[in-house]
């Protein structure tokens, strides 16, 4: 029986694929290592923190374009006597 292939990683959103690596270093630091599987798991981790990491980065540029748009104007100098 074959393992179907997972989602790819850039059409998950960023709580599946931290889920999905939290599940794969449960198994790796809990479970007896299937030798079989460690290759393919950790490869699988790496795509899963890349993609995490790319979701952080979009979501903190995307609020600071947000953020920088509610900065408050320079104050006028004040007016002389």
């Amino acid at each position: 029986m074959t393992t179907p292939a997972p989602t790819p990683a850039d059409e998950l959103t960023y709580l599946e694929a931290l889920t999905e690596l939290e599940a794969i270093l449960d198994r790796l630091e809990h479970d007896e290592p299937d030798v079989d599987r460690v290759a393919d798991d950790v490869a699988r981790a790496a795509e899963l923190v890349t993609h995490c990491r790319n979701r952080i980065t979009t979501a903190r540029t995307r609020v600071q374009e947000v953020v920088s748009g509610f900065q408050p104007e320079p104050a006028a100098p004040p007016e002389a006597p």
